[in-house]
């Protein structure tokens, strides 16, 4: 740990894993958008892998889920997107694609939430836009979070770059981190290991980090 100007600056995995200090955010992990995703199975074993290594050190957990407003209180933006993602030109032949409630919005069985873990959901592609998650962090003295789910060229690399504008300190999970297009996420993850905010490890890695941290911490 490096201290300096009145601060501590956490530099090893095993210092930023400090249940103290870093949270897990499990991002969209929903029904309908894993029916997208190529090997989901493998996707949804080393989130799990993660969320239960988490669980164990009694790290805060913050789930989020992609909510779809109906067409008319949307707006331009929201229409707009869905224009672009189901590939029409008539705004009349949009879907509100995951609204909340219906089998596609849900996380998958696999990930229930706890009755401790946080449930928040978005209409955008940052989690911090529109959510309470900024505010509950901050209030947990959190400043370090690992984020797993899907997918990372859509939603994970804006949600990783608002925070590092927050102020935290992002670790990408990267194999738990799943794509729709896997060429539009490895520049995803090469603009974000270019620009040098985040920290980059795997789900192994992680775990083992998380447990040590448990140890330590007890």
């Amino acid at each position: 740990m490096q201290r300096g100007f009145g601060v501590e600056i956490p530099q090893t995995l095993d210092e930023l894993c400090d249940p103290r200090r870093i949270a897990l955010v499990v991002y969209d992990m929903q029904v309908g958008i894993l029916h997208q995703i190529a090997q989901s199975k493998q996707l949804i074993a080393r989130v799990s892998q993660v969320l239960n290594a988490a669980r164990e050190a009694g790290v805060r957990i913050f789930f989020t889920r992609h909510m779809s407003l109906p067409n008319e209180v949307s707006g331009i933006t929201q229409l707009r997107t869905r224009m672009a993602w189901q590939r029409v030109a008539d705004v009349a032949k949009v879907k509100s694609s995951f609204p909340a409630g219906s089998p596609q919005f849900q996380l998958v069985p696999e990930l229930t939430p706890l009755a401790s873990e946080a449930v928040l959901d978005k209409i955008t592609m940052s989690a911090f836009v529109g959510t309470p998650l900024d505010i509950a962090l901050r209030d947990c003295s959190i400043s370090v979070f690992a984020i797993v789910g899907v997918a990372m060229e859509v939603g994970i690399e804006p949600t990783v770059r608002h925070a590092a504008d927050l102020g935290y300190i992002p670790v990408v999970v990267a194999d738990a981190c799943g794509a729709g297009n896997q060429e539009a996420a490895e520049r995803s993850v090469a603009s974000l290991k270019y620009a040098g905010e985040a920290v980059f490890t795997d789900t192994d890695s992680l775990c083992t980090a998380l447990a040590k941290s448990k140890r330590a911490v007890a």
